[in-house]
């Protein structure tokens, strides 16, 4: 399928092909996948060309003229993967064929899927003029423009009528719980119970906290269920869910199990969707059939970001930072305990405390032991997920009221946690991690107005596997602040498109290269809408 792209001016086109490096991968739609050499100057007709120069297999070589620049693509990051076409060959269109059949059938499904949805009637939502102002006067900024464009769009989703199912992408910190605060008090006000589920007790605990903070003096009763809860508490509480006596309920996917029952669940809020498992996230859906869905996520997993993209799910970025946000300056090097004496003196000089994130349980006694040793005058804390939940509590309260300056932990801390005073960050073996582990990691920092540092250390002696490097290189380019939607599409590129529908894409793509793949998709999707013909 040609691109209906619009024509581009003469200016994108030198703007396109200097965004292209000599070396890298590139398709075209009509000849494959070749390797952009460089832009040439040739004879035609008697009269100088612009051309790329891109080579295929077998030494043969293509002259494509600037002006054509549309038909090519870039093969996205995972270039390791990438065979090149041989020109003339019938096998890269009989490649794209395949591939257009595949992606019409999986469209159908996934259009079924939003047109089910659709079919489906939820209860319309629409609070009181005077009781909603008064609840958002108590949010104590100045709401971004995107942060505000959000709300609206969540306040049109629940008036509609039809079931929500709405994903609010936007950075660490950058008031998504905000938006879910709104959503909430608007379903429980209409006489909805509403569930917050989140993917580790001390999110839900500060969740907990932030909502009874918000939701005081109001007539709406808020629970709380993970396992920091006594049985006794738990057992309340479920009762309460079960009766509709509690309106909000907080907590871990200990709501997902089948011992909950509510009474009249409107609004699912799901935050950091991406820590959730397969399991857990079936169990949503079973929820999810007729209540609105609000998803809260700052890295969302690829899957979620490619229903998006291709428009069957509703999306809204939060891009902008909140006034006096500065980007978390970020180091990587080598282990060096001079070097990380230094940071953490640095952050305890200037009054405030440092994370310290080993990727293994088994790894805490040791970097223990060598701080012990290094900065023999920091007091440090240390917290894993396996410690019994009061004591786990016990220490994260500690380091919260400052009575430690260094809390060394496995990535319990990766989630929602937060400490204003943590402003320095430093990573045991960062290539041990994923991308939007180590994004999210880093967004643990730099939550108010002070400058944050993050150092990723690494082996002093081993080589990294090109992946780790790709990922560390990538973190480092993306310093500035909002970059947690441009990561997953880089993370989508990485580990190739997630399952869309649980399904594996990552060779269809390896097959004609990400950008393309992701064109056909949005094509096959429209031209599934257009036939209106959806398979079963």
């Amino acid at each position: 399928i040609r691109r209906s792209k619009r024509k581009k001016r003469a200016s994108d086109f030198i703007a396109e092909a200097s965004a292209l490096s000599a070396g890298d991968i590139v398709v075209h739609a009509d000849h494959g996948i070749g390797r952009f050499i460089g832009l040439r100057t040739i004879e035609a007709v008697g009269a100088p060309h612009d051309c790329l120069e891109i080579h295929y297999a077998g030494d043969d070589r293509l002259f494509l003229p600037v002006e054509n620049i549309e038909l090519l693509s870039r093969y996205g990051s995972d270039t390791a993967e990438a065979t090149l076409d041989k020109l003339g060959g019938g096998a890269w269109q009989s490649r794209k064929a395949r591939l257009k059949k595949r992606l019409l059938d999986m469209a159908g499904q996934l259009i079924r899927i939003a047109a089910e949805r659709q079919m489906r009637s939820a209860p319309p939502l629409v609070p009181a003029e005077g009781l909603y102002g008064e609840f958002a006067a108590r949010f104590p900024y100045e709401e971004t423009d995107d942060q505000q464009t959000a709300i609206d769009s969540v306040r049109d989703d629940l008036a509609a009528g039809k079931p929500m199912d709405r994903l609010i992408c936007g950075d660490v910190g950058f008031g998504k719980t905000e938006v879910a605060l709104r959503a909430a008090f608007i379903a429980a006000m209409e006489g909805f119970q509403v569930a917050v589920v989140v993917p580790t007790t001390l999110l839900s605990r500060q969740h907990f906290k932030t909502f009874l903070q918000r939701f005081s003096g109001l007539p709406i009763r808020i629970g709380q269920a993970s396992r920091l809860v006594g049985a006794k508490e738990l057992a309340e509480t479920k009762k309460g869910i079960a009766e509709g006596q509690v309106d909000i309920v907080v907590g871990t996917h200990a709501l997902l199990g089948s011992a909950i029952s509510f009474k009249n669940l409107g609004l699912l809020i799901i935050d950091e969707e991406q820590h959730f498992g397969v399991k857990h996230k079936e169990r949503l859906k079973d929820l999810k059939t007729d209540v609105h869905v609000l998803t809260l996520s700052a890295t969302p997993i690829p899957r979620t970001l490619q229903l998006a993209l291709t428009g069957v799910r509703e999306l809204s970025l939060i891009a902008t930072p909140p006034v006096d946000r500065m980007a978390v300056r970020t180091f990587i090097s080598p282990f060096d305990p001079l070097v990380i004496r230094e940071t953490l003196l640095r952050e305890r000089y200037r009054g405030g405390h440092s994370f310290y994130v080993v990727p293994r349980i088994s790894d805490l006694a040791e970097i223990h032991d060598f701080l012990r040793e290094s900065v023999p005058e920091l007091k440090v804390a240390v917290a894993h997920g396996q410690m019994p939940p009061g004591e786990l509590d016990d220490i994260m309260n500690a380091f919260y009221d400052g009575q430690y300056d260094v809390l060394l932990s496995t990535t319990i801390v990766e989630s929602g946690l937060d400490i204003p005073t943590a402003n320095t960050l430093i990573i045991h073996r960062a290539d041990m991690f994923g991308l939007s582990q180590l994004y999210q990691l880093r967004g643990r920092v730099g939550r108010s107005k002070v400058r944050a540092y993050a150092l990723f250390t690494l082996p002093a002696n081993r080589k990294l596997t090109d992946t780790a490097e790709r990922r560390l290189k990538v973190l480092q380019s993306l310093d500035t602040l909002g970059a947690g939607f441009q990561l997953a599409s880089h993370d989508l590129d990485i580990r190739g498109a997630g399952n869309l529908l649980g399904e594996e894409q990552s060779g269809h793509i390896k097959e004609v290269g990400f950008e393309l793949y992701q064109q056909m998709l949005e094509e096959a999707v429209a031209e599934v809408k257009d036939s209106g013909e959806v398979q079963d």
